[in-house]
């Protein structure tokens, strides 16, 4: 147990990755390789304790990481000594702590219609066009767009689906197509087999990496900063400002958990603008209804005032 070295148990954490064929394979390897080895690799994991993970954490927090990216990587780390430890036979026998960092993880952006034609006009070719409106219409994860193959697109029918497995909750989805996207997507189909992406470039080639594109096309959008991944937002508010119900949308988007659906906070400024506006016009209908009640309780009573009176002359 004293000779086990960390990058022993990140090879333990890898292998369990390929076997239960973990989506985040890639990204955990990744993050093992330009910053957990750098720093753990070639120590003994005896050697690891929480003073030299608050040390790692300190480092990676002058180097501009995020809480949240932090906590990936030191939930990785604890995964190769959870696997470690829990070995026949055991390879550790203790774990040190793995703190878990506060994250500010609520969704905060969101694209209108005139910053979507703006987007969409620095780029407007097809595989673009047709991603930026998938996105912001199912809220659908980049990820899972990149994938579609064409025999998941039915154009005859005008749905999409997303195969069970092939999702981030592994849960399938099917959705039916808004005539943008029918007309998109059919277009992007023209002449490919089942098994092509839907959206590739005009060379054929998949689309797998588009930073630098919607980056720019952002700035040319007056809307820096925004993620892709704002697109799901965006597409929530949508929905619900149609009134569908919050469970449809959820089911659409992927959201399997109402607590994760909560944190993209779909409530925009103009939502609580125009609830309030509509809660004026409401006050006011209902002083002018109260107003005509009073009015008509005392014409009632000038009137009655005034039979009365006629009546007193007549006798």
């Amino acid at each position: 147990m004293e000779r086990v070295r960390v990058e022993e148990l990140a090879e333990l954490l890898l292998r369990d990755y390929r076997i239960n064929q973990r989506k985040s394979l890639d990204d955990i390897l990744t993050r093992w390789e330009l910053h957990l080895k750098p720093f753990f690799g070639a120590l003994r994991a005896m050697d690891v304790t929480s003073v030299l993970i608050s040390k790692y954490i300190d480092e990676r927090m002058s180097q501009g990481a995020a809480n949240a990216t932090i906590n990936r990587e030191l939930t990785g780390l604890k995964g190769m000594f959870r696997l470690g430890h829990y070995a026949s036979p055991p390879l550790l026998t203790r774990l040190p702590l793995f703190p878990h960092l506060q994250e500010n993880n609520v969704r905060t952006g969101f694209l209108d219609d005139g910053q979507f034609e703006r987007i969409i006009s620095y780029c407007p070719e097809l595989w673009f066009r047709g991603l930026v409106e998938c996105g912001r219409t199912y809220g659908w994860r980049v990820s899972e767009l990149l994938n579609l193959r064409a025999r998941h697109v039915d154009v005859g029918q005008r749905t999409i689906r997303l195969e069970p497995g092939t999702t981030k909750n592994r849960d399938g989805r099917t959705v039916t197509m808004t005539d943008a996207v029918y007309h998109l997507l059919k277009a992007s189909l023209e002449g490919k087999g089942p098994d092509d992406h839907v959206f590739a470039r005009s060379n054929g080639k998949p689309v797998k990496i588009f930073r630098t594109t919607w980056r720019r096309a952002c700035e040319h959008a007056g809307v820096c900063g925004l993620l892709f991944h704002d697109l799901r937002r965006t597409a929530a508010r949508d929905l619900r400002r149609a009134g569908i119900p919050e469970g449809v949308i959820m089911k659409i988007g992927g959201w399997r958990t109402r607590s994760v659906f909560e944190r993209y906070n779909i409530i925009s400024q103009s939502d609580i603008s125009d609830a309030m506006a509509k809660l004026e016009r409401a006050r006011v209908h209902d002083r002018s209804a109260s107003n005509d009640h009073d009015f008509d309780h005392d014409s009632a009573k000038r009137g009655a005032e005034r039979a009365q009176a006629k009546g007193s002359i007549v006798n």
